[in-house]
């Protein structure tokens, strides 16, 4: 796949609880873009961070969710690869159904300690990012039309489901492999089977101790199995996209220098491949 990169850091609020994670988006946004040569696009101005319930935030921040999915179309239909920055998992309400709406053959790499599976129905904490990929794939109406099939999602690294989001998972045509899974490189793999890719990556996917989270859930991988696991995927699948979220910047400046450069390092291979299609100079 020919093009450049887009990269895009989205500023704007769409359920973030925590202004941290927005400060993650801006400086991984910086050493992204000296990384790859390219000048991150900023997308809107961070709102306050609180903790609303889902129906608030479908409101509130509808215009920053459609930006999402307009700025992957936007990459995708100018031939160019969406590398996306934001501040939680909510942007996957249109990121994916557009990036598989232009890209049908591919499938989704879903990177995260927790499924996201939840709806209204089964949802303890409403928190809309806790519904986005159930909505992405159609098991509520979040009222952004597009969804995309279950089927077309592998899942990898959740530890930490909801019980009622367990049912819904399970009776989905998603397929999940776990953090503790031995061989998880490998059923990633198969579960793949070359096909092009969209992968979103939720940085708590890595265990605690390799990177502190909102939502810590012990037993994550580790750096180095992550690398490991994105050096397959690009050896295998064309990357179609990239979203990294919840990059929770701790208040530390030597902590904040370690996290940033935990990320960088596991999305390196994707990276490389990212930058395959970036114009030298």
């Amino acid at each position: 796949m020919e093009g450049s990169v887009s990269l895009v850091a989205l500023l704007c609020r769409t359920s973030d609880r925590t202004a941290r994670a927005g400060l993650g988006v801006q400086e991984l946004a910086a050493r992204l873009g000296e990384r790859l040569g390219v000048e991150p696009r900023p997308i809107g101005s961070p709102g306050d961070a609180r903790a609303a319930g889902y129906e608030d935030d479908l409101r509130d921040s509808r215009g920053c969710i459609l930006e999402a999915g307009g700025q992957v179309e936007d990459a995708l239909s100018g031939g160019n690869r969406p590398l996306l920055l934001a501040g939680e998992c909510s942007v996957a309400l249109t990121t994916l159904p557009t990036a598989l709406r232009l890209r049908p053959e591919a499938k989704v790499l879903w990177l995260d300690a927790h499924g996201d599976f939840n709806t209204p129905e089964t949802s303890t904490s409403r928190y809309l990012g806790g519904m986005s990929l159930s909505a992405a794939c159609g098991e509520w109406d979040s009222g952004f039309g597009d969804s995309i099939r279950a089927e077309r999602v592998v899942m990898a690294g959740v530890r930490q489901l909801d019980p009622g989001e367990r049912e819904l998972l399970e009776r989905s045509e998603a397929t999940v492999v776990g953090a503790s899974t031995v061989e998880t490189l490998v059923a990633v793999k198969n579960a793949l089977d070359g096909a092009p890719v969209y992968v979103h990556l939720d940085v708590d996917v890595l265990d605690p101790e390799a990177m502190p989270a909102q939502f810590p859930v012990p037993g994550g991988l580790s750096a180095d199995k992550l690398y490991d696991l994105f050096e397959a995927v690009a050896e295998d699948s064309d990357l179609v996209g990239l979203e990294v979220t919840a990059l929770e910047l701790p208040e530390d400046p030597e902590a904040v220098e370690e996290a940033v450069a935990t990320v960088l390092h596991v999305v390196e291979p994707l990276l490389q491949s990212l930058g395959d299609s970036v114009p030298a100079g």
